[in-house]
């Protein structure tokens, strides 16, 4: 069932949220550009914020110095380096996900492998959960891959409450519906209707539901959703991996339902997960997001990495 876009009220056009109306009508201009223009401005873009970026630039040597400890000096500045151009490349694939046309979004180039994976598990009458990470261009290949299926996902509230409405708004041109972390039933009941949810569950989000689980050999607070909703669904897990092409575009890939999940370890399906969203990261980790603090939380007695 489509989910109702957000009821748009009066207290959005307060003073407070001026500023959220200025970034969505420059995403709104952006998002008009052609595809290949968008991809160079956003190189360049990241040009500028590999010069610039302080703070987020130490997380993300952190992070791949943690994560790749096998590679030299070099082939980790080089990793960075790359990195930190494609968040700027980022920016340009959110404002297109976002607000782009329909139009403009059937005209990138786009392969799908394993569709025939999800398609098996809906005939069987199991709702599908995709498991995939974030990469930079989680947003627009969620709406890429929505033009072949029918998706919801969840996603994490914006603090202000106008660019709230306006991207849930957006989103729900292409999704069926789109849950937040606190909204477990409604989840749950798509799910056992036999709908399709996409999520990325590879940040560090603190809360109960948190498990310390390996991440390239590092422990990571982990929540442990997928097991609880493959669980009390029934849901199948599809590990769901995308990357953007070298010349332009974009390949998806659907892999075969995972084998054995959910078991009763939660512990245990939690770091299989993150094994294969690893798995993920290495066949394209310039692509990853890095600037994100994935090992804040550390197991007790444990110091801090970003110190």
């Amino acid at each position: 069932m489509q989910q109702p876009p957000p009821p748009f009220r009066s207290n959005l056009l307060a003073p407070r949220h001026w500023l959220a109306w200025l970034g969505l009508g420059v995403i709104a201009l952006v998002a008009q550009l052609p595809y290949r223009w968008l991809l160079a401005l956003g190189r360049f873009i990241g040009w500028i914020a590999e010069q610039v970026l302080g703070e987020r630039r130490r997380v993300a040597a952190r992070n791949i110095a943690l994560c790749f400890p096998e590679l030299d000096e070099g082939a980790r500045a080089a990793l960075l380096a790359a990195n930190l151009r494609d968040s700027g490349v980022m920016l340009m694939e959110f404002a297109l996900a976002w607000m782009g046309s329909a139009r403009a979004i059937g005209r990138i180039p786009l392969t799908i492998e394993g569709l025939e994976h999800l398609t098996a598990a809906r005939e069987a009458g199991h709702g599908v959960l995709l498991v995939g990470a974030h990469f930079s261009h989680l947003e627009l290949c969620a709406r890429l891959v929505s033009q072949r299926i029918r998706i919801a996902g969840m996603y994490r509230v914006h603090a202000d409450a106008a660019f709230e409405w306006a991207i849930k708004r957006s989103r729900l041109r292409y999704a069926d519906a789109m849950f937040s972390k606190d909204e477990l039933r409604q989840t749950l009941r798509y799910l056992k209707n036999g709908g399709t949810v996409w999520y990325a569950p590879d940040q560090d989000m603190r809360g109960k539901d948190v498990v310390f689980a390996p991440f390239f050999g590092v422990a990571a607070a982990t929540i442990t959703a997928t097991h609880h909703l493959a669980r009390l669904s029934g849901a199948k897990v599809m590990p769901f991996f995308h990357r953007r092409l070298e010349h332009g575009g974009y390949a998806i890939r659907l892999e075969p339902p995972l084998g054995n999940f959910p078991t009763s370890n939660p512990v245990a399906d939690t770091s299989r997960i993150n094994a294969v969203i690893e798995r993920m990261v290495r066949e394209a980790p310039t692509q990853y997001l890095w600037l994100h603090k994935r090992f804040k939380t550390r197991p007790p007695g444990e110091a801090e990495v970003y110190g």
